[in-house]
C-alpha cells in the first residue's frame, strides 16, 4: 500500500544505519536491526529502531510491511554527467578521445530544451530504479541543460546537486562559452535554482584543459561570491591528461594547482576522479577539505586506473563514490560498489561491504556537504530510503541463505546485485 508520510508511517523490515566510520571503527560502526522500522512524519525520519518498540509507541500510523529486506539511506551518487545517457558503454575509447568521438557530439544536441527535457526524464526513471536518490551531475554548456535537469528534480521532489559545464577552450564550435558568458550563465542559474527546494547549485568548470586561466578565474571569482554553493571539476584522471595540463599550465606546481591559483579548492570542493596525485595535492586537499570522488567503473571502462581509497581516506580526504556515467559503464551503485572492492583487492586493500554501503551514502553525501540532510537512515535525516531485496535472483538468493550474518547476507547484493534488487525507493517518504 502507498501511503503519504505527511501524518505518519512506519517502515518495517530489516534496518541499517551508521553510528561511525568503519574505516576507522571497521563493521562495527554499523547498527543492524533484524526486525526493526523508520518512523517518517514529514518527509523526515522521525525514529529507527525495533518493530515491536515504534508498533507500540505509534499504534495509529499506518505501515508498510517490507518483510525480510533491508531499509537503509537511499545511495547518493557523487559525480555523474546526466547528458550522456544516450552514449554509455560506447565502446574502445581513452579520455581525450572518448569526449571528442562521444561525448561531445551528444552534447551539442543539449541546446534543444525538449531534448534535454527528455534526457533529464529519463536519467531520473533510470538512477531511481537503481535506488539512487541523489546525484551530482554536469550538465552542458547550455543553460536549457540545467533548467531541464532541476526542473526534473524539482517536479520528482528530488534532492539534487547539478551545474552549468563550463568550457572556453579545447572543444568544438557550439560547445564553446567565454569567461563572462559562463560566469553570466552560471550567476544566473544559480540564482535561479540554488536551495530551492531540495536544489543545490555547483559551479562547474569542465576541466583545466577546457578552460582558460581567465575562466577558471571566473569561476573562482562566482563561488567566492556565493560560498554556499558547490564546486565540481575533474583532477588527475589519466596520465596523457596530466602531461597535457603541465603543458597547457607551466607555471601550474601540479594539476591541482591550476584550480588552486584560481580559488577552486577547499570546502565545497569536490574533484572527480583523483587518481594519479601527488604528494603536495593530497596535502592541500587534507589542508583545505577538498573533497574526491572515487569513480571504479569509469576508471576501469576508460582505462584510467586504480585511486587509492583507503589510502585517501586514511590521510583525511574526504572522499565519495560515483558511477561517472556514461563514462561509467553502470548506472547502479550496486555495481559501482562491486567495482570499488575489485579495485581495492587489485591494490592489495580489501573493502569490507560496510565501508562500501558508508561510501555509497554518508561518504558521498560528506563529499557534497549534504551529511548534515542525507546519506544515513537515522533520526532528523531526510527519508530518502532504499529497500534492498537480498535475495532478488537465483545466485544472489542461493548464496544468501548460507550467509551467517548481515554482512554475508549483503555481500552477494553488492556483488551480483542490479535493479532487480531495489524493492522499493522513497523520496522524502513518497514512494518513487
Amino acid at each position: 500500500m502507498q501511503v503519504s508520510s505527511n501524518n505518519g508511517m512506519l517502515l518495517l523490515g530489516q534496518t541499517l544505519s551508521f553510528n561511525a566510520d568503519p574505516f576507522s571503527q571497521g563493521p562495527g560502526a554499523a547498527t543492524h536491526i533484524r526486525r526493526g522500522a523508520v518512523l517518517v512524519i514529514n518527509g523526515k525520519i522521525n525514529a529507527v529502531g525495533p518493530a515491536d518498540d515504534l508498533l507500540r509507541a505509534h499504534p495509529q500510523v499506518p505501515t508498510v510491511d517490507h518483510g525480510d529486506n533491508l531499509l537503509m539511506a537511499g545511495f547518493i551518487d557523487a559525480h555523474t554527467h546526466y547528458p550522456q545517457t544516450g552514449i554509455i558503454a560506447s565502446w574502445g575509447k581513452r579520455l581525450i578521445d572518448w569526449l571528442n568521438s562521444y561525448t561531445f557530439p551528444e552534447e551539442m544536441r543539449f541546446d534543444d530544451p525538449a531534448y534535454a527535457a527528455r534526457a533529464a526524464a529519463l536519467y531520473f526513471d533510470l538512477t531511481l530504479s537503481h535506488g539512487t536518490t541523489t546525484v551530482a551531475s554536469f550538465c552542458t554548456i547550455h543553460p536549457e541543460s540545467v533548467e531541464a535537469f532541476f526542473s526534473e528534480a524539482q517536479a520528482r521532489g528530488l534532492r539534487m546537486v547539478a551545474g552549468k559545464t563550463c568550457m572556453d577552450r579545447n572543444a568544438p564550435d557550439g560547445l564553446r562559452d567565454t569567461a563572462q558568458s559562463a560566469y553570466d550563465d552560471s550567476k544566473a542559474l544559480l540564482e535561479k535554482w540554488h536551495h530551492v527546494d531540495r536544489l543545490t547549485y555547483a559551479i562547474t568548470p569542465r576541466f583545466s584543459p577546457t578552460s582558460t586561466p581567465g575562466q577558471l578565474a571566473a569561476m573562482g571569482a562566482l563561488w567566492a561570491e556565493n560560498p554556499s554553493c558547490l564546486m565540481q571539476t575533474h583532477l588527475s584522471e589519466q596520465h596523457e591528461e596530466i602531461a597535457w595540463v603541465k603543458e597547457l599550465f607551466p607555471d601550474a606546481r601540479d594539476y591541482l594547482d591550476t584550480y588552486e591559483q584560481h580559488g577552486l579548492i577547499g570546502k565545497g570542493a569536490i574533484m572527480g576522479h583523483s587518481i594519479h596525485l601527488e604528494e603536495r595535492e593530497i596535502a592541500r586537499m587534507v589542508e583545505t577539505g577538498t573533497s574526491i570522488v572515487h569513480c571504479p567503473t569509469s576508471n576501469a571502462f576508460i582505462g584510467s586506473g586504480m585511486c587509492d581509497v583507503p589510502g585517501l581516506h586514511g590521510r583525511g580526504v574526504a572522499v565519495g563514490l560515483a558511477t561517472d556515467t556514461g563514462g561509467g559503464s553502470s548506472f547502479s551503485m550496486l555495481r559501482t560498489m562491486a567495482a570499488a572492492y575489485d579495485i581495492g583487492q587489485l591494490r592489495g586493500g580489501i573493502l569490507h561491504p560496510a565501508q562500501l554501503l558508508w561510501l555509497a551514502t554518508i561518504g558521498s553525501a560528506r563529499a557534497l556537504c549534504l551529511a548534515d540532510k542525507i546519506g544515513n537512515l537515522a533520526a532528523g535525516m531526510e527519508a530518502d530510503i532504499v529497500v534492498l531485496d537480498l535475495a532478488s535472483t537465483p545466485a544472489i538468493a542461493q548464496r544468501h541463505a548460507r550467509a551467517e550474518d548481515i554482512w554475508s547476507a549483503i555481500f552477494p547484493t553488492i556483488m551480483m546485485g542490479d535493479d532487480r534488487a531495489i524493492a522499493a525507493t522513497y523520496i522524502a517518504g513518497i514512494p518513487a
